[in-house]
């Protein structure tokens, strides 16, 4: 069942990569009014970056998590509680993800460019700020340890409301139920998040906006992660199914006949 487990997060991991370069060549293809079009070569630049693969490590991680309920399930095992709230924390993450994706989407397109100082709270606390001619404050100096330290704040504050209410919702289910509506939520969730990034994508490539493309793309990439996501437990039980059809039958079951 494990083998099984891995194939199916080998051809999740499989998909992100190969869907890596026809999402963003669409996304910044020669469509929009701004400039900021990109080539093949600045896709394979995305490739080397540490962000992509600390991203893809994080989705391929859930994944594999997501996984070991349906394994325990397949091959017959009941679960104590414990184990079922591994599904819970994962599932509760990647909702405070799609939800602050979508939300940022909206805000790049009610913002432009400034929607990204919503990521530099850490940076004003910090002192981080420029001086106007006069000698008032002015702008956010934005550095990289303040926006890392801003999105990550923000994404544990989302994912525990998620995983309180999603926990309130997934109390009384069994490990069969459980499963069911984690998926159910995620897919939901990548739906209704891609429908607010691909038409707010669309608003700012149209514009002369500088850096909010890169903020729609993120509210694409993450819905079609996490929709890609919701699909591992239904393919790893179809290998099982198949497995099993193709399994002879054991000689005993054949007395009994």
């Amino acid at each position: 069942m494990k083998r099984w487990a891995v194939l199916t997060v080998l051809l999740y991991a499989l998909a992100l990569l190969v869907l890596t370069a026809p999402v963003v060549l669409i996304a910044f293809g020669n469509w929009g009014k701004n400039e900021n079009n990109i080539g093949l070569h600045e896709v394979f630049q995305m490739y080397s970056s540490w962000g992509y693969w600390l991203w893809f490590g994080i989705l391929v991680a859930g994944q594999a998590l997501l996984l070991l309920l349906p394994i325990n399930i397949a091959e017959r095992r009941l679960p104590s509680r414990r184990p079922l709230k591994i599904p819970v924390i994962v599932t509760a993450f990647f909702l405070a993800n799609l939800f602050i994706a979508g939300t940022f989407s909206l805000l790049c397109v009610a913002f432009h460019d400034d929607a990204f100082y919503c990521f530099s709270f850490v940076d004003w606390l910090c002192g981080h700020v420029a001086q106007n001619a006069d000698g008032q404050p002015g702008s956010v100096q934005t550095t990289n340890w303040g926006t890392f330290s801003s999105i990550t704040i923000v994404v544990i504050f989302f994912w525990v409301i998620w995983a309180f209410i999603f926990r309130r919702f997934a109390k009384a289910d069994d490990e069969i139920s459980l499963t069911k509506r984690a998926t159910r939520w995620l897919l939901r969730g990548s739906i209704l998040e891609l429908l607010v990034a691909v038409p707010s994508h669309v608003i700012v490539r149209r514009r002369d906006d500088c850096c909010a493309p890169a903020g729609t793309l993120w509210g694409i990439a993450t819905g079609i992660s996490v929709m890609l996501l919701c699909f591992g437990p239904g393919v790893y039980f179809l290998f099982v199914e198949r497995c099993r059809k193709l399994k002879p039958k054991p000689a005993d079951a054949d007395k009994q006949v």
